[in-house]
């Protein structure tokens, strides 16, 4: 619990060496430190997944100054600094272990939050002497991540909105609307056709047990964001097979591939070991398999460029060019190449795939809200019918 310099109470958890650190370390954001208590170690060390977006700005500001020639201790110590207060307590603990003496892989090990590629490139950079160039890296490789991410959101979120848009509008329509409407037309001696009829009933229904249904989908919420691994894993199995959808889920895939080789081999991982870092790094079921057993083949004598051609994952270009780049012996510029080729391809996929859904969501929009709409015109038209007959 610190005193903020406006005024207030601040509390959050930090992780310091000990009191008198965290209290210096709050006097650098102007406050004043009231109370602590240390946490168990199990808590102190359980600190999550650092964000990709921290991770990046953590490895541009190392990468910066590293290649100025500042000594680690102080880097981190300036990186502190100036990246995200989630990030802060993280970047420091780093400093520390560093200072007492720990290599900056271990540091990143212990400290938790960093991904297995992110360790092992950082632990071949110290034995390379290039901590400046595995950071740069893994800086561009994060920025990457972010733009793939950003266009798997948007294809998301986007059809998901309109959905919502759709069903809240037609609800609306069924609960409140066309009861009403019914209604006024039973009243009139109107005969309701069987479409209305069921739309009738469906929309009283509806508005009749509105509760138990908002209960029930509450429960459903609930369900899917405690089991929201497995329905993930289920969403992202439809994704890999759906006809429109595939391929830029394979995209994305080949481009966090083709990233996380980059910046392996580049800091001078071994293949084999890249190769088994990087089919970590990827979800796609087929391609891992496929990786797995291009690198076990690779171990035990193969010819790389025999055994590119059996990844069928990939396509075909994309085997065509591993292959004239191993012949040339430089594989590291040609998964750059393909990482920055394929993150380019995930954008225009996903652009393709957003102008094509933009006319298919809206017309589920129109067959939803036409069908209530139709459902209260039928009548209205044939009492008008009759009006006018009668008249």
């Amino acid at each position: 619990m610190a005193a903020k310099p406006g005024g207030g109470r601040s509390f959050g958890v930090r992780q310091a060496r000990d009191e008198r650190h965290l209290a210096g370390e709050l006097r650098k954001e102007r406050m004043a430190l009231l109370r602590s208590v240390k946490l168990p170690i199990a808590v102190r060390e359980s600190t999550g997944e650092a964000k990709l977006k921290d991770q990046a700005e953590l490895n541009t500001q190392l990468a910066q100054l590293l290649s100025r020639g500042s000594p680690l201790v102080e880097a981190l110590e300036v990186t502190a600094a100036s990246v995200s207060s989630a990030m802060r307590p993280r970047a420091l603990r780093m400093r520390d272990l560093v200072a007492g003496g720990a290599s900056f892989a271990d540091a990143c090990e212990q400290v938790g939050g960093f991904d297995r590629v992110t360790v092992a490139l950082y632990r071949a950079a110290e034995r390379t002497g290039d901590l400046a160039g595995a950071a740069k890296q893994l800086a561009i490789a994060a920025r990457r991540q972010l733009s793939i991410q950003g266009k798997a959101a948007t294809l998301m979120i986007y059809p998901a909105i309109l959905l919502t848009i759709t069903m809240l509008a037609a609800a609306f329509l069924l609960t409140q609307i066309l009861p009403k409407i019914g209604e006024a037309l039973e009243s009139a001696g109107a005969q309701l056709p069987l479409f209305t009829r069921v739309l009738l009933a469906i929309g009283l229904f509806l508005r009749d047990n509105l509760l138990i249904i908002a209960i029930v989908l509450g429960f459903l919420g609930g369900a899917a964001f405690i089991f929201r691994k497995p329905v993930a894993a289920v969403i992202f199995a439809f994704m890999r097979k759906a006809p429109a959808i595939r391929q830029v889920v394979l995209a994305q895939e080949s481009a966090r591939f083709f990233s996380v080789m980059a910046a392996l081999t580049r800091c001078g991982v071994p293949l084999a070991d890249a190769l088994g870092i990087g089919s970590g790094a990827i979800s796609h079921p087929e391609m891992r398999e496929q990786l797995d057993k291009l690198r076990t083949r690779l171990i035990e004598g193969g010819v790389l460029r025999n055994l590119i051609d059996e990844v069928t994952s990939l396509p075909i270009t994309t085997r065509r060019l591993m292959i004239a780049a191993e012949r040339a012996g430089d594989l590291q510029s040609a998964f750059d190449t393909l990482a920055t080729d394929m993150t380019e391809e995930v954008e225009t996929r996903s652009a393709r795939l957003i102008a094509f859904m933009e006319p298919a969501v809206i017309l589920f929009l129109f067959v939803v809200v036409g069908s209530v709409i139709l459902g209260v015109m039928i009548p209205l038209l044939n009492l008008s019918s009759s009006v006018g007959l009668g008249g």
